[in-house]
């Protein structure tokens, strides 16, 4: 019995032991982590790059509407998407830059005109609209108005959503966000001597993120592409101007 509640007793002690250590260890890490703040600076550095985009992107698609022969209105929808995938792939534009966003089969409704006190019947189906829309990446700018006109001839009565874009924009962003460091290293560095003391070892960074917005074209549908139709629109022109990409970084430097 006496082994027993020596063992306790040992175990007790061993367990506030290793309690305090713990204790210890994290009020020291903690002093050593606000002694580094207290000891330690940062500088914002930010950057803008100018570029001009090497993507073209457009939506665009086909609306059929019809009676109640589904099998039909999916049929001719097909047809005209199928003919106007054939002309991009025409102007030299590659499989994988054509890409299929939606596709959709949706009833058309009839509801009755029901009055006073009379037992309206359901609405009935009277016909239905199918809707097949892909965007397609445009990388040869000298054809962009061409394409625009021609999904049109084609069969798209959906045009809309063109942008303009970067192909490797993960590789524009390294720049403009290495600009931005370089900026804040060389503030970091004439803070220092212009406050007299030495400049420690960087710390942190912390990225502040990017900002970059494509530039959009409004293209109208409907009323807009049957007007190109009927008076065979000369193919428009489209310039994709340029675009400013902007990075923003902060760094935490010690102070010796």
């Amino acid at each position: 019995m006496d082994n027993i509640k020596t063992k306790n007793v040992f175990y007790g002690v061993l367990i506030v032991a290793v309690l305090i250590l713990s204790y210890s260890a994290y009020s020291y890490s903690q002093t050593y982590a606000d002694s580094m703040m207290l000891r330690s600076f940062s500088v914002t550095g930010e950057a803008k790059v100018n570029a001009v985009p090497d993507i073209a992107t457009v939506d665009l698609g086909v609306v059929t509407e019809g009676g109640t022969d589904v099998a039909k209105l999916q049929e001719q929808n097909t047809t005209k998407m199928n003919k106007i995938i054939d002309y991009l792939k025409g102007q030299k534009i590659e499989a994988k830059d054509i890409k299929t966003t939606g596709y959709s089969l949706e009833p058309r409704y009839q509801y009755s005109s029901c009055t006073g006190n009379m037992v309206c019947p359901p609405p009935a189906i009277v016909g239905y609209t199918v809707r097949q829309n892909a965007t397609v990446k445009i990388r040869d700018f000298k054809v962009i108005g061409k394409v625009l006109q021609g999904v049109v001839a084609a069969g798209a009565n959906t045009v809309s959503q063109l942008s303009f874009t970067f192909d490797d924009m993960d590789s524009l962003l390294g720049q403009v966000k290495g600009e931005a460091v370089k900026k804040a290293q060389l503030k970091a560095k004439a803070l220092a001597s212009t406050a007299g003391f030495r400049l420690g070892e960087l710390l942190s960074i912390e990225d502040n993120g990017n900002s970059y917005q494509p530039m959009p074209y409004g293209i109208g549908g409907g009323a807009d592409i049957a007007m190109m139709k009927s008076v065979s629109a000369p193919a428009p022109a489209i310039e994709p101007g340029s675009q400013d990409l902007t990075a923003s970084v902060v760094l935490r430097y010690g102070i010796k």
